[in-house]
């Protein structure tokens, strides 16, 4: 697990854009799934500027809607090494290198074999793909199509050490009321990892707005802010607060960043 972010200070900055620019940067890094402790960080470094969000756990194997809570995932470490012991792939020098809620696994295979768990982009042949398979057990890496042509046949050793197993799924949530109690709502992911836009861009657009609203004396509506992992934390946050979200359906602004 990374150590928590630092706290910025947004006097610092020129202005908010570089404030929030700064905090996106610290932000980038994180492994983030749509469970784990990369999740749990992100939305306690939101807290330190949004004081009243909310985070929650919901544990695995809840049922929400008709879908089911998945195991949690975190990842310690994962490469693939050579015959002379060189990683050539590793999930330290960039998260996105291994496939989302990867199995544990430590085996050496032939380049063939290996093959079998790389993925690649062939038309953006210097990008490395980014992968997951929330919902199928499996493993794999992710690389660049030029570092795969760079691969000799040999044997390789391909260590995943990651824990797949229950726990929960966290996401947060932050109402600022409002004269009336109709609800404006804002929805962002925080799951992917080192993505700009939307994972990041999202969240610090919320994060924007929410201090922005919490400076005026006075709001007409209230506020919804929900950051929450892609599709199952959204229907997670559904199945929960469907029936308080939707008193005042008929006045609900809806759009999702």
């Amino acid at each position: 697990m990374r150590a928590p972010v630092t706290r910025l200070e947004p006097r610092l900055f020129s202005s908010e854009g570089d404030f929030l620019h700064a905090f996106a940067t610290e932000l980038f890094p994180l492994d983030r799934s749509i469970t784990g402790d990369g999740v749990r960080l992100t939305l306690s470094a939101l807290a330190m500027y949004l004081p009243e969000l909310r985070m929650h756990e919901v544990p695995s194997g809840q049922q929400v809607l008709d879908w089911t809570v998945p195991d949690e995932w975190n990842v310690s470490e994962a490469f693939i090494e050579d015959a002379a012991g060189s990683k050539i792939v590793n999930f330290a020098d960039c998260n996105i290198h291994l496939v989302s809620y990867s199995e544990p696994v430590e085996k050496e295979l032939s380049l063939t074999e290996l093959k079998s768990h790389l993925h690649f982009d062939s038309e953006h042949r210097a990008a490395i793909p980014y992968i997951t398979s929330y919902y199928n057990r499996t493993w794999g890496f992710c690389l660049s199509a030029e570092q795969l042509e760079q691969l000799d046949e040999g044997t390789y050793r391909a260590v995943v050490d990651s824990t797949l197993q229950p726990g929960s799924l966290t996401y947060a949530d932050l109402v600022i009321p409002g004269d009336t109690d109709s609800e404006v709502l804002i929805s962002t992911y925080v799951c992917h990892p080192s993505l700009a836009n939307n994972e990041l861009s999202g969240p610090m657009v919320a994060l924007g707005l929410a201090l922005w609203l919490n400076s005026l004396p006075h709001r007409r509506y209230t506020y919804r802010f929900v950051f929450a992992p892609e599709t199952i934390g959204a229907i997670t946050y559904i199945d929960r607060n469907l029936e308080g979200c939707c008193r005042h359906k008929s006045h609900l602004h809806r759009r999702r960043w």
